[in-house]
């Protein structure tokens, strides 16, 4: 079954997600910039969300996670929960 690991960060807003992209773009460091300013609990932890398999996930998150590019900063990706800038870590088939 495939696995992937993936940090993210969540935020209200559209507007806010693009901003944060761009920072992280230009060289901020993702983990560094989910402390500061995910929603997200796991933002404490550099917006680390460790291993996990399909369905895990909301559907629109795991989508994602198990059809993106590894190692680039995808998103908006927009939940229930609000928007997310998503990194893949890693994934295995």
């Amino acid at each position: 079954m495939a696995r992937a690991k993936a940090r993210h960060i969540l935020v209200e807003t559209e507007a806010e997600c693009l901003a944060l992209k761009e920072k992280i773009e230009a060289g901020a460091d993702f983990a560094e910039v989910a402390r500061a300013h995910s929603l997200c609990p796991s933002g404490n932890q550099g917006g680390l969300l460790g291993e996990f398999g399909p369905g895990q996930m909301v559907e629109e998150f795991d989508k994602v996670v198990f059809s993106g590019e590894v190692g680039k900063v995808l998103g908006p990706v927009r939940t229930q929960f609000g928007y997310h800038l998503i990194e893949i870590t890693s994934r295995t088939a």
